[in-house]
């Protein structure tokens, strides 16, 4: 699982969904009490299994880094990757990535959510969160919106896969990495072939007549 997380983000490298030092990567098992993220800054082609960073729940919710692991300071994500860890129904990884035509999407003023619902190959295996607006990243702010976007609930489950964050980037959330890889990976096609289409916002749910 922790070698799957460091694949998936060298993946992302490879793709051009995230440069050098960006995105990051988390996970919890179930009926474990501790997590495991990318640190900060890592260099995600390099970035290998003991790299990451673990980190314990302590009784207040609060996670502290367990002694003697991997040096360095966890991903300043964290409070997101906190929250959404910190109650699981079942193992859970989150990935944070910059997929370029999805980003590019919510820019172009789309609304993932309706755009998604547009095309079965997405919305038949991944459900997706109406867009988070343009917050500063890494801030309680986003984290709090982000849960929003996802619906957490008090026993940590989620209404959603994925969730946009306007002009940032994507959170995707899954029982394993490949599987969080899967949800970006879909929504980037998507959002690819509507950018190709030369739609526009206002225009998805039509037909424009004229073509």
């Amino acid at each position: 699982m922790i070698t799957a997380i460091c694949d998936v983000l060298k993946t992302c490298y490879d793709r051009g969904w995230v440069s050098t030092r960006d995105g990051n990567g988390s996970v919890r098992r179930k009926h474990e009490n501790w997590i495991y993220i990318t640190p900060s800054g890592a260099k995600k082609h390099r970035l290998d299994a003991e790299n990451l960073i673990k980190l314990e729940f302590q009784a207040d919710g609060s996670l502290v880094k367990v002694p003697q692991e991997a040096t360095g300071k966890p991903s300043g994500e964290l409070e997101l990757h906190r929250r959404l860890l910190r109650e699981i129904p079942d193992t859970r990884t989150v990935v944070h990535a910059h997929p370029t035509y999805t980003i590019a999407a919510m820019y172009a003023g789309f609304d993932l959510q309706a755009l998604s619902e547009e095309f079965p190959e997405i919305h038949r295996y991944t459900r997706v969160a109406a867009n988070v607006p343009n917050v500063p990243a890494i801030s309680r702010e986003l984290a709090e919106a982000t849960c929003e976007a996802l619906e957490l609930q008090a026993d940590g489950s989620i209404s959603a896969d994925i969730v946009g964050l306007d002009r940032h980037g994507v959170i995707a959330v899954a029982r394993d990495p490949w599987g969080a890889f899967e949800h970006v990976e879909r929504l980037e096609h998507v959002c690819q072939i509507v950018l190709a289409s030369g739609k526009r916002p206002h225009e998805i749910g039509s037909i424009d007549e004229d073509k």
